[in-house]
């Protein structure tokens, strides 16, 4: 089992930044992929960005150039660095693992963006 806790989110005036951190703990071994996942009320949740264990990573097309994932091994820890915020970035972002080809996920943090 793995735990993920998330952390970071708060309210912030459009343009601004965020930083969110995502803490796994438990069986971490053979973790794979991480990343970061949000949902607006009455949306769908959608992929942000996604990291492996060799650092690859992908974003969508709605915050590439504007949100940075990265991810620290040693920690069991990875990064959601947003900037350029905009009021269609706000949601709820969840953190997720793979590992052995199970997924979890954390419980969500809260992400307002004012205009």
């Amino acid at each position: 089992q793995v735990q993920l806790v998330e952390s970071g989110g708060g309210l912030v005036q459009a343009g601004g930044s965020l930083r969110l951190s995502c803490a796994a703990s438990g069986s971490v071994f053979s973790i794979n992929a991480m990343g970061w996942y949000r949902q607006a009320p009455g949306k769908q949740r959608e992929l942000v960005a996604t990291i492996t264990s060799g650092r690859s990573t992908d974003y969508a097309d709605s915050v590439k150039g504007r949100f940075t994932i990265s991810r620290d091994n040693a920690k069991n820890t990875v990064y959601l660095q947003m900037t350029s915020l905009k009021p269609e970035d706000a949601a709820v972002y969840y953190c997720y693992a793979l590992q052995l080809g199970l997924g979890y996920w954390g419980q969500g943090t809260q992400v307002t963006v004012s205009s």
